[in-house]
């Protein structure tokens, strides 16, 4: 193995990110959704049959089309900026004051290091200065900045830098915990380790709001 692959086979073992933006060519969108999905399936046919594997069998013969259009329309659908959720607020007329906490919202992302399943649970919170946002909301751009190939450190500070802007407010934090399954299935194997990563912004980063914060996120939520 040359040098240049090795060193990046161990950025990706060690789950190594390059930058808080997602890596995007400026050439990103000049396909339409339908070409995208034309070219995906054609090379993925190709790893397939590198494999061995028989596309004429009932049960393979639709699996690159399958493939190339989860990758498009679903997994990778963050990547489209068209599908960015919307950045409506509401005034504070209840004057509530205090922290939102929007606590184990599922984070389903793709480690782009191996195009892995991320599997796990991202709490949210923000304080008012003035602007409120949809509770859905918040799931929808947790959910948004998920589906595209990811690195946790990135997602969780994408996901607070986007909150930052809707509210107009520095007050944003978000922990999330997650297992990633190039770690769990490949590799060390380790089925038990789990992945935790936290952005604090503004007043979270006072010791005694941070860990209000924090107790929040461990109540048990009952019904």
């Amino acid at each position: 193995m040359c040098k240049s692959n090795s060193l990046h086979d161990e950025i990706g073992d060690d789950h190594i990110g390059t930058s808080d933006h997602t890596p995007l060519r400026a050439d990103a969108f000049e396909k339409s959704d339908e070409e995208k999905i034309e070219s995906i399936k054609k090379n993925v046919e190709d790893i397939l049959l590198t494999l061995g594997m028989d596309l004429t069998d009932d049960s393979l013969k639709g699996t690159p089309n399958r493939v190339a259009k989860m990758f498009v329309k679903e997994i990778f659908g963050g990547l489209n900026p068209a599908k960015k959720p919307s950045s409506s607020t509401f005034d504070n007329k209840y004057k509530y004051g205090e922290m939102l906490v929007e606590k184990n919202i599922v984070v389903y992302s793709t480690c782009e290091h191996h195009l892995l399943p991320i599997v796990g649970r991202a709490h949210v919170a923000y304080i008012s200065k003035g602007a409120v946002v949809g509770l859905s909301k918040m799931n929808r751009i947790v959910d948004y900045y998920a589906k595209r190939p990811q690195v946790q450190e990135r997602l969780t500070i994408q996901i607070v830098e986007e909150l930052k802007r809707v509210l107009g407010t520095d007050d944003v934090a978000c922990v999330i915990d997650a297992k990633h399954l190039c770690v769990n299935s490949r590799g060390i194997r380790d089925i038990e380790s789990s992945t935790v990563t936290a952005e604090f912004s503004g007043a979270f980063k006072n010791d005694i709001t941070r860990r209000e914060f924090l107790d929040y996120i461990k109540l048990e939520t009952k019904f």
